[in-house]
Protein backbone atom coordinates (compact mmCIF):
# COMPACT_ATOMS: atom_id res chain seq x y z
CA UNK A 1 0.00 0.00 0.00
CA UNK A 2 1.41 3.49 -0.93
CA UNK A 3 0.20 6.79 0.57
CA UNK A 4 1.54 10.16 -0.64
CA UNK A 5 1.52 13.89 0.33
CA UNK A 6 2.84 17.20 -0.75
CA UNK A 7 4.80 19.41 1.76
CA UNK A 8 4.22 22.92 1.87
CA UNK A 9 6.74 23.86 0.39
CA UNK A 10 6.00 21.25 -2.89
CA UNK A 11 8.01 18.12 -2.08
CA UNK A 12 6.12 15.08 -2.32
CA UNK A 13 7.04 12.13 0.05
CA UNK A 14 5.60 8.75 0.22
CA UNK A 15 5.42 5.45 2.04
CA UNK A 16 5.27 2.09 0.68
CA UNK A 17 4.09 -0.40 2.73
CA UNK A 18 4.94 -4.06 2.44
CA UNK A 19 2.60 -7.38 3.48
CA UNK A 20 5.88 -8.70 5.94
CA UNK A 21 6.46 -5.34 7.22
CA UNK A 22 9.39 -2.92 5.45
CA UNK A 23 8.15 0.21 4.23
CA UNK A 24 10.03 2.37 2.41
CA UNK A 25 10.26 5.90 2.79
CA UNK A 26 10.26 7.86 -1.05
CA UNK A 27 11.31 11.05 -1.73
CA UNK A 28 9.91 11.77 -5.26
CA UNK A 29 11.76 13.81 -7.61
CA UNK A 30 10.69 17.44 -7.83
CA UNK A 31 10.92 17.93 -11.72
CA UNK A 32 9.07 14.46 -12.37
CA UNK A 33 6.52 13.79 -9.69
CA UNK A 34 6.07 10.32 -10.64
CA UNK A 35 9.67 9.34 -10.32
CA UNK A 36 11.75 8.98 -6.92
CA UNK A 37 14.67 10.36 -6.63
CA UNK A 38 15.33 8.50 -3.64
CA UNK A 39 14.07 5.40 -1.87
CA UNK A 40 15.09 4.38 2.00
CA UNK A 41 14.04 0.73 3.18
CA UNK A 42 12.97 0.46 6.88
CA UNK A 43 12.16 -2.45 8.72
CA UNK A 44 8.89 -2.38 11.11
CA UNK A 45 11.56 -1.51 14.27
CA UNK A 46 12.60 1.25 12.14
CA UNK A 47 9.41 2.43 10.95
CA UNK A 48 8.27 3.11 14.51
CA UNK A 49 10.95 4.58 15.71
CA UNK A 50 10.48 7.11 12.74
CA UNK A 51 6.82 7.75 13.26
CA UNK A 52 7.52 8.33 17.44
CA UNK A 53 9.88 10.42 16.94
CA UNK A 54 7.69 12.63 14.19
CA UNK A 55 4.59 11.69 16.32
CA UNK A 56 6.17 11.90 20.12
CA UNK A 57 5.17 15.63 21.07
CA UNK A 58 1.78 15.82 19.66
CA UNK A 59 0.32 12.77 21.06
CA UNK A 60 -0.25 13.72 24.60
CA UNK A 61 -1.97 16.78 22.89
CA UNK A 62 -4.16 14.73 20.74
CA UNK A 63 -5.20 12.91 23.80
CA UNK A 64 -6.52 16.12 25.29
CA UNK A 65 -8.21 16.69 22.38
CA UNK A 66 -9.83 13.29 22.09
CA UNK A 67 -11.13 13.58 25.58
CA UNK A 68 -12.88 16.87 25.37
CA UNK A 69 -14.53 15.94 22.05
CA UNK A 70 -16.19 12.42 23.49
CA UNK A 71 -17.51 13.05 26.25
CA UNK A 72 -17.29 11.07 29.05
CA UNK A 73 -14.01 9.85 27.74
CA UNK A 74 -10.74 10.67 29.61
CA UNK A 75 -7.29 10.16 29.14
CA UNK A 76 -5.16 9.35 32.49
CA UNK A 77 -1.59 9.11 33.13
CA UNK A 78 -0.75 6.37 35.32
CA UNK A 79 3.35 5.68 36.47
CA UNK A 80 4.55 2.14 37.23
CA UNK A 81 5.91 1.92 40.40
CA UNK A 82 8.82 0.30 41.18
CA UNK A 83 6.54 -1.83 43.68
CA UNK A 84 4.35 -2.63 40.66
CA UNK A 85 3.50 -6.04 40.25
CA UNK A 86 3.82 -5.37 36.43
CA UNK A 87 6.80 -3.49 36.43
CA UNK A 88 9.19 -5.70 33.91
CA UNK A 89 6.58 -7.62 32.64
CA UNK A 90 4.55 -7.50 29.66
CA UNK A 91 1.77 -5.38 28.97
CA UNK A 92 -0.45 -8.13 27.75
CA UNK A 93 0.31 -9.70 31.10
CA UNK A 94 -2.29 -6.92 32.81
CA UNK A 95 -5.37 -8.23 29.82
CA UNK A 96 -6.28 -4.36 30.75
CA UNK A 97 -8.63 -4.50 28.12
CA UNK A 98 -10.29 -6.90 29.26
CA UNK A 99 -10.30 -6.49 32.64
CA UNK A 100 -11.53 -2.83 32.46
CA UNK A 101 -12.81 -1.69 29.39
CA UNK A 102 -9.80 1.30 28.86
CA UNK A 103 -7.53 1.02 26.39
CA UNK A 104 -3.65 1.72 27.13
CA UNK A 105 -2.79 4.04 24.37
CA UNK A 106 0.47 4.93 24.81
CA UNK A 107 3.78 4.17 27.38
CA UNK A 108 5.66 7.56 27.81
CA UNK A 109 9.24 6.10 29.04
CA UNK A 110 12.46 8.12 29.10
CA UNK A 111 9.99 11.06 27.40
CA UNK A 112 10.24 9.34 24.21
CA UNK A 113 6.34 8.61 23.73
CA UNK A 114 5.63 4.68 22.54
CA UNK A 115 2.35 4.65 20.89
CA UNK A 116 -0.09 1.71 20.17
CA UNK A 117 2.12 -0.39 22.35
CA UNK A 118 1.79 -4.05 21.52
CA UNK A 119 0.98 -6.95 23.88
CA UNK A 120 5.13 -8.15 24.26
CA UNK A 121 6.08 -4.37 25.00
CA UNK A 122 7.30 -4.74 28.93
CA UNK A 123 6.72 -2.54 31.11
CA UNK A 124 9.76 -0.70 33.17
CA UNK A 125 9.41 0.91 36.71
CA UNK A 126 9.07 4.85 35.72
CA UNK A 127 6.71 4.48 32.86
CA UNK A 128 4.02 6.69 32.51
CA UNK A 129 1.13 4.33 30.91
CA UNK A 130 -1.81 6.75 28.83
CA UNK A 131 -4.92 5.29 29.15
CA UNK A 132 -8.26 6.10 27.61
CA UNK A 133 -11.41 5.27 28.56
CA UNK A 134 -14.57 6.40 31.33
CA UNK A 135 -13.19 7.81 34.45
CA UNK A 136 -14.01 4.24 36.39
CA UNK A 137 -12.62 2.42 33.76
CA UNK A 138 -9.16 4.85 33.84
CA UNK A 139 -9.36 4.09 37.91
CA UNK A 140 -9.61 0.34 37.16
CA UNK A 141 -6.62 0.59 35.23
CA UNK A 142 -4.56 2.38 37.85
CA UNK A 143 -5.51 -0.04 40.58
CA UNK A 144 -4.32 -2.91 38.29
CA UNK A 145 -0.74 -1.32 37.51
CA UNK A 146 -0.40 -0.67 41.32
CA UNK A 147 -1.73 -3.75 42.94
CA UNK A 148 -2.29 -6.27 40.44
Amino acid sequence: MRHDFQTRSGRRLGVVSHHHGRRDLVIYDPDDPDSSRDSIALTAEESDALSELLGAPHIVEKLADISSAFAGLVGEQIAILPDSPFAGRPLGDTQARTRTGASIVAVVRDQIVHASPRPDFRFEAGDIVVVVGTPENTASVAALLHSG
